[in-house]
């Protein structure tokens, strides 16, 4: 059983090392929306999530409302429920009910990928290994970029605070360029936000996320569906 708790950790550490640059990112733009280095890190600690960290940052920033940030971390995250829904195939029958309940705090794409690519059956301890070290990675690179946010100079805080959106961009790229209706979706999403950053100036940040993210989706869902037997293919 303890090779299984072991065998998740050497499997999490790329990801683990990956998480310390961009959460490095994060801290630092954490720090410099006016957070302190311990709400940056307790976010990263609660909230294992790159894409809802940051929007909610901005939100927080902004003076948004906690219904803004509700809603815009449900359709943010709404996905990780699709992706326990998927691993929950792949579970092992020692996975009980608190198990699951555990385990599916520390689902991240990364983490989710690297477990379903995993022949046989899940085991709890193997997760477990998988989600600590990543979870050490996340929040001790938040907290070595939130304490070099507060002690770098500007300059130089600015320049790293980009890290964030490079990893934005590095995750919509791939997919966008396998398939035309993320690549649509993306799109839509893109020009949506430059409107409201430009000409709607009076919607908040947060709902502006909110309703650029449901239009682009709910417009490729209408003229460009994905089938099952599509769907399939991809995953496979």
């Amino acid at each position: 059983m303890r090779s299984d708790f072991f065998k998740g950790i050497l499997h999490g550490i790329p990801i683990a090392l990956g998480y310390l640059s961009v959460s490095f990112g994060f801290g630092i733009t954490a720090v410099r929306a006016g957070l302190s280095v311990a709400a940056a890190v307790g976010i990263s600690a609660s909230n294992l999530t790159s894409a809802g960290q940051a929007a909610g940052v901005e939100i927080i920033a902004a003076g948004g409302t906690l219904i803004e940030m509700a809603l815009t971390q449900l359709i943010i995250n709404l996905r990780y429920s699709l992706m326990g829904l998927s691993l929950s195939q792949k579970l092992d029958r020692s996975f009980t009910t608190p198990h699951r309940l555990l385990a599916s705090f520390g689902i991240t794409d990364e983490i989710f990928a690297v477990a379903a690519a995993q022949p046989g059956r899940i085991k709890p301890l193997y997760m477990y290994g998988l989600i600590l070290i990543s979870f050490i990675g996340w929040t001790g690179g938040t907290l070595l970029g939130a304490a070099a946010g507060q002690a770098l100079p500007q300059m130089f805080t600015s320049a790293m605070g980009i890290l964030l959106y490079g990893m934005f961009i590095a995750i919509i790229i791939p997919p966008s360029r396998k398939s035309r209706s993320v690549f649509g979706a993306v799109l839509i999403a893109a020009l949506i936000s430059l409107l409201f950053k430009y000409v709607l100036t009076g919607v908040s940040v947060g709902f502006a996320i909110i309703i650029s993210a449901s239009i682009a989706a709910a417009v490729m869902a209408l003229i460009a569906p994905i089938d099952d037997e599509e769907d399939e293919v991809e995953e496979a």
